[in-house]
């Protein structure tokens, strides 16, 4: 037994070095390419479709969204922005935006707030405009969690709209984009009276132009739950919401997960707590800024801050009463939901499925992959396909009759809150994913949303990527198997010098004797 040993530590031995690097090289892009979900062999030739959820009797379905070829077609990722964690971070670092020059307005609430809406209008981009003055369409801009006007995705969707003839104004949030707090009411996920107000003057302003608003992540969220609490009492002609995180528990339960989405955690706390330095007067007396300075995630900061000053009693009661989710089906307006489902940010599990499918005035477009707000298409990853997609919605509705007109909500009725989509608790499944019970429901429903997911799951038919499927399963099912199969390499190095050194040692001379 000592000699077979023997034999097969002599034979280890005379495996040359390179050998050994070459395999360290090839698990580490392996481990590299699971790690960062790169689908670049995925993508690269056809992309991938893009899933649609709608009620079968939708009007605004049949008559508007089946009508935009982007919907319908399929998204090609740009081949090097192959990874939702690349593609987010370039948004964040670079995003290649076009250079736009706003004019500011500031906007006064009636509680003593100010914050700045920044305007770009069509004659500023093509130097004249295709509509009367009072007549143009205004699409109104709601960004994302400490964003602003200046953020690169922003300034990719006011340049193209005002480039097709529409007049674009971003409703900055309170404290951002160089305008100080100057009232005790801060804006946070939930906070839908400061757009309520916007939309309301500029309607005043320009009664005769049609009003679209757009919402992007945090302000996803807050635009589709306005939708919800206001009805059709709303002048609002149609609506889309980009990358809406929808249920803040679930989301945070999701951003401290694996080690990949605290990163995002820890990025986006800084962001915050940058933000509260900006206003500590305020925050250290209407929060707690030993606990702000401290924290290490959004929840610690919700929990020091945000908690405190929107008056919830708990961080949960507050994701609770903000989550738009809850909301989805009272949207009364054309609303196009974007979302994908490698995004790192806001999670797949979130998306209320069910709520689109039974609301008609809700198309939600899924695909498989494009981040968060990313989306890049093209060689060069100069243009951001969500955008287009917005565009082409909009574009379709404004020149078709189902356009939202402003009425007053009927009378309240028990019957009408009550929905038939199931709103019990959300638990724990297999695979560490969120999945709603459900007490009843459509049969032929759950069957067609469960074709829906896998397809837009399912890897493609690639013998090529067997491995790759294989390392996947092992990645899902425990992250320790991943981390141990990329120090394998590591650990053949070492025992190939050790075993040199040995051979070296005791066995040369034995065999020279």
């Amino acid at each position: 037994m000592k000699m077979a040993y023997e034999a097969i530590l002599e034979g280890l031995t005379l495996i040359p070095l390179k050998h050994y690097v070459v395999a360290l090289l090839l698990f580490w892009v392996i481990f590299i390419y699971k790690f960062l979900e790169f689908h670049f062999l995925d993508t690269l030739f056809r992309g991938s479709p893009v899933s649609l959820t709608y009620n079968s009797a939708s009007e605004i379905y049949h008559g508007v969204a089946s009508k935009c070829r982007l919907l319908h077609g399929r998204y090609m990722p740009t081949p090097w922005l192959s990874s939702p964690h690349i593609q987010t971070a370039f948004l964040n670092f670079h995003g290649r935006p076009p250079l736009v020059d706003y004019t500011r307005k500031l906007f006064h609430a009636s509680d003593g707030g100010t914050f700045a809406l920044d305007w770009l209008k069509s004659c500023d981009v093509l130097g004249g405009s295709t509509y009367g003055d009072d007549e143009t369409p205004i699409v109104i801009v709601i960004p994302g969690l400490t964003s602003d006007s200046s953020s690169a995705y922003l300034k990719h969707l006011a340049f193209s709209t005002a480039k097709r003839g529409w007049n674009v104004v971003i409703c900055n949030h309170r404290g951002l984009g160089g305008i100080s707090i100057t009232s005790d009411c801060f804006y946070n996920a939930g906070w839908t009276n400061d757009l309520r107000d916007v939309i309301k003057q500029i309607h005043q302003e320009y009664p005769n132009a049609p009003l679209f608003a757009v919402g992007t992540s945090i302000g996803a969220n807050i635009l589709v739950k306005y939708l919800g609490e206001d009805g059709e009492d709303i002048p609002i002609a149609g609506a889309v919401a980009i990358c809406s995180p929808w249920d803040l528990l679930i989301g945070s339960r999701f951003i401290c997960r694996r080690t990949v989405q605290k990163l995002y955690d820890r990025a986006l706390t800084v962001g915050l707590q940058e933000y509260a330095q900006l206003h500590q007067t305020l925050y250290s007396r209407l929060g707690d800024w030993d606990g702000i300075v401290k924290s290490r995630t959004i929840r610690d900061f919700d929990n020091y801050a945000t908690r405190l000053v929107g008056k919830f009693e708990t961080v949960d009661t507050y994701y609770r009463h903000c989550s738009s989710a809850q909301y989805v089906t009272k949207v009364k307006i054309p609303l196009l939901c974007i979302s994908s489902l490698d995004d790192p940010v806001c999670t797949w599990e979130a998306i209320p499925w069910d709520e689109c499918r039974t609301n008609k005035n809700i198309v939600l477009a899924v695909t498989r992959h494009g981040g968060h707000l990313a989306f890049f298409e093209g060689l060069t990853g100069s243009s951001l396909w969500w955008v287009r997609a917005v565009n082409e919605f909009l574009g379709v509705l404004h020149s078709s009759p189902f356009m939202h007109k402003q009425k007053k909500n009927p009378p309240h009725s028990v019957e009408e809150d009550s929905s038939c989509v199931d709103q019990g608790p959300y638990v724990n499944v297999s695979n560490g994913m969120v999945a709603a019970i459900s007490k009843h429901g459509s049969d032929d429903d759950d069957d067609d949303l469960s074709v829906a997911r896998e397809h837009a799951l399912a890897p493609p038919n690639t013998k090529a990527l067997d491995l790759l499927k294989w390392l996947s399963q092992v990645f899902l099912q425990t992250r320790r198997s991943t981390w141990v199969l990329s120090a394998l390499p590591l650990l053949g190095v070492a025992l190939h010098f050790f075993l040199i050194k040995k051979f070296n040692k005791f066995l040369l001379p034995k065999l020279l004797k």
